[in-house]
């Protein structure tokens, strides 16, 4: 074949595919505008502005337990293969990361199962600012919802409803996870909202904290909770500040290795 008919065959090629995908789009619009994509139709409806909700994390990032998350080995060296590779040992429950219900039951599911739906939600955001300046174990309750919901109008089914607390303002300072005297502190959800939440159909929850639960609790009845229900949680959320209390859509690039309890993810709001 001549070199001006391939040329002209490559052509016809990509314009038929760029048929193909423009008729898809108009598709998926039709679909969004039916209201059988709820996600995307507030995708759809967004001005396409994306926010990082994801904190970049390394040996120094703060943990629950205080043990680095994540160690570093060189694998390659650039100088001497011409390219480089890291290994890395991480803890799954690091950085912005997500629980997964397996996290607090013996067989539920993994990171890796949860559906791929939950991950492209409506999300709402919560601000608990002015209860955290005054209580570091500040916790979100029912009437911090039932507030949201007379400003904002119904929860969306399958929604992210996030926590901002103004904590991630304070990374890199201690009191990011503790006391002077090294007690645990900072804001949560309450039982009391999650169930709550549950009953509203949410599909889960989020906190710019190092915990679902608040730094003081004894018990973790969040977590012993919301998470066997077959629903997660984010932990460590960052911009939130950023972001309008309704009308944004969530990503969640949950990690996909098996048996996983949960993860570092990195998620990305649209609004």
């Amino acid at each position: 074949m001549c070199q001006a008919c391939l040329i002209a065959d490559v052509r016809k090629s990509m314009l038929s595919r760029r048929d193909l995908f423009r008729g898809a789009a108009l598709v998926g619009l039709a679909a969004t505008g039916a209201g059988l994509l709820p996600a995307r139709q507030a995708l759809a409806q967004s001005a396409g502005t994306v926010i990082d909700l994801t904190h970049t994390y390394d040996e120094t990032f703060p943990t629950f337990d205080g043990t680095p998350g994540i160690a570093y080995e060189e694998a390659v060296n650039f100088d001497k293969n011409g390219y480089q590779l890291w290994k890395l040992t991480i803890y799954e429950h690091t950085g912005t990361h997500i629980d997964a219900p397996l996290h607090f039951t013996k067989d539920g599911t993994s990171v890796a199962d949860l559906p791929v739906e939950n991950l492209m939600v409506p999300l709402c955001v919560l601000d608990l600012t002015a209860k955290a300046k005054d209580d570091a174990n500040a916790m979100v309750m029912k009437d911090d919802i039932d507030a949201w919901i007379s400003a904002n109008g119904a929860i969306p089914a399958g929604a992210c409803v996030a926590m901002n607390s103004g904590w991630a303002a304070k990374l890199g300072d201690p009191t990011f996870r503790n006391t002077a005297d090294g007690k645990l502190a900072f804001p949560g959800f309450s039982k009391e909202a999650t169930d709550y939440l549950a009953e509203l159909g949410a599909g889960s929850i989020g906190v710019d904290t190092l915990s679902l639960d608040p730094g003081n609790s004894a018990d973790f009845a969040v977590h012993f909770s919301w998470l066997p229900g077959g629903r997660f949680g984010i932990e460590n959320l960052a911009n939130l500040d950023k972001l309008p209390a309704k009308g944004a859509t969530i990503f969640i690039g949950a990690p996909k290795h098996a048996r996983g309890t949960g993860g570092p993810a990195r998620v990305m709001a649209v609004i």
